[in-house]
This record gives C-alpha cells, structure tokens and sequence, in this order.
C-alpha cells in the first residue's frame, strides 16, 4: 500500500515544477518526524519570559504555541500572561473579563496563583494565569511598592517550590514595553526567549532589548540567561527571510533555533477560535514549525546554562564580523 508521501510524489512529482507538490511532500514528512519523536523532559522545571519590546514580532503568538506544542507532548505548562492587552489568555481559550480572577489579582495579593489560574480547555496538561485590562494600571501601583521588581518572582517561587512536580515549563508572556511588568518577568524567569521577525527592522531594536536584559542580569537576577532566539515570519522563499536568518545565526550562534516559523494565515486566524494553532490546524505548515521549534527548544534545555548567554557574550558575539 501506498504511503501518504508516495501518492503525492507521484501526483506532483518533485521537479522544480512541481514546487507545490514538493512542498506537500516535505510538509507530510516532517509531521511524520515530529509526531514520532520524543520531547525530552527538563529536570527542574524551567522558567521562561518571552519578551521583546517591538511589537508585532509573534510574541504572544509564539508563547501560546510553543506552551500548547509542549503540552500536546504530555508536558506539564503554566502560562503566566502579563500583557494587559490578554491575548495569550484569548488565544488559549481562557476566560480574562474585567474582574475575573487574573495576574493582577496576584500581583496585588488579593489571591493567590492557585486561585486564579484556568484549565486550557485543548490540552490536560496546560494551565493558565490570565490577564485583563485591569493590569494596566500595575505599572503605576506597583511604582511605590518595596522591590518592586520582585513582586512577580515571590508569587511564582512560592507557587512552584509548593508545586514543583506539576510543571515542567512555565511561560511567561510579556508587553511589548521595556517598564515594570517586563522588568517583574525578567526578574521572575530564569531564562529569556526572544522571537525575531525575519525583517530587517526587527533587528534594530535588538541592541535595546539586549541592553535591559543585561541590566536586569546585573542588578536584579543574575542567574537570568537568554537561552533562546526564534525567527518568526519566515519567507524561505525571499531573500530578506533568509539573509535576516544567516545574519543572526552569525551573531548568535549558540541560541538562534534552526527551526523558524512562516507566514501562515491560520497561525493568525487560531486566536480569533479561541485556539492554538496546535489545536486549531495540527497538520498545517504552521503547526509543524512550532512542534519542530518545541522539540529543538526542549532538546537545548538539556543544557541550556551552558548555551545561554550573557549581555558581554552577546555584545561580543554581536561584534564580531
């Protein structure tokens, strides 16, 4: 009997003129890989702000994905939203109304992390703490706090040191801002993973972000490394897409995924179905690029104190020519 692959070479066949067929053929074969591999799991469970100050990079989209990839592979994911915009908690299927229980809860100790978080209706193992509108006024209350850089690390240590066999990763996802909710999701993470959009213009505010990671390495959390950079928008056919990727592969070698995210509209249709694109489309182009991110991005975990970096490796890294 034929396999899947087999009827679409031989419909299209794999000739430069048949680019469409030999992409389908492709796509069918990598599902085939990542649907069978196996996701290793972190010993400690790892903490991990997804930040980028520029807006529209897939931030939010990443976080929701790689969480809901991971968990599609039995692992066990908190998502901490911190934007008050919400969209991670839309996307993933959470209730995040003004006055429904969310991180500004916690972070003004009116409750507690277990109070508050939600079941992601599409994975068991994914949990979620939402946000609302209401946390756009944390920046402001949280200025007169004492270490007020530290109100989100005390919630979250206390919850896992309480829980610490119910969570392999949590995700934290970030506005796109540089103030003091990402400054208390820096201090909170151990590790930074920061989407890229393979355009030129994503690049220049790079330096700026890289800057304030390295602050908040040096004045606030000295055990914060960025373990992982991951190029969204990807055009594999452009140019731009694949000069952009070579350009920070070159500069960041040791943390760039080789993985890399396209462009699909149902990547941007999931969230508007309350849905992942894990859930929404598993065997579309989008879907298959985020499991192959997730298993590349569980497999570095292994060692990533070792692959992560600090600002001076980066400065030094982002110098060279």
């Amino acid at each position: 009997m034929e396999s899947a692959s087999d009827v679409l070479k031989r419909i299209f066949g794999t000739s430069q003129q048949s680019s469409m067929g030999a992409e389908i053929v492709d796509q069918n074969q990598r599902y085939r890989i990542v649907e069978s591999a196996i996701f290793p799991t972190p010993l400690e469970t790892r903490i991990i702000a997804v930040a980028n100050q520029k807006g529209g990079v897939g931030k939010t989209t990443t976080t929701v994905n790689l969480a809901s990839a991971l968990a599609s592979k039995h692992a066990k994911v908190l998502v901490i939203d911190m934007d008050p915009q919400g969209n991670a908690s839309t996307a993933l299927g959470i209730r995040h109304g003004s006055g429904d229980p969310s991180v500004y809860d916690v972070i003004e100790s009116r409750l507690e992390i277990s109070q508050a978080i939600q079941q992601c209706p599409d994975f068991d193992s994914l949990k979620v703490l939402p946000a609302s509108i209401d946390l756009s006024g944390a920046e402001l209350e949280l200025a007169d706090v004492h270490e007020r850089h530290y109100v989100l690390k005390h919630k979250v240590d206390a919850y896992i040191n309480e829980h610490s066999s119910e969570f392999d990763y949590v995700f934290i996802d970030c506005p796109p801002s540089l103030g003091l909710l990402v400054l208390n999701s820096l201090c909170a993470a151990k590790e930074v993973l920061i989407p890229i959009q393979a355009e030129y213009y994503a690049l220049e505010g790079l330096g700026q972000l890289l800057h304030t990671i390295g602050l908040v390495q040096k004045n606030f959390n000295r055990k914060l490394v960025v373990s992982t950079m991951l190029v969204t928008m990807f055009d594999r056919r452009t140019l731009l897409s694949r000069e952009v990727f070579e350009e920070i592969q070159k500069h960041y070698p040791n943390i760039v995924l080789n993985a890399t995210i396209p462009r699909a509209v149902k990547i941007s249709e999931a969230p508007s179905f309350g849905k992942s694109i894990i859930s929404y489309d598993p065997r579309g182009a989008g879907s298959i690029s985020y499991l192959e991110a997730a298993l590349e991005f569980a497999e570095r975990g292994k060692s990533s104190k070792e692959q992560g970096s600090s600002r001076a490796d980066m400065e030094h890294e982002g110098n060279e020519d």
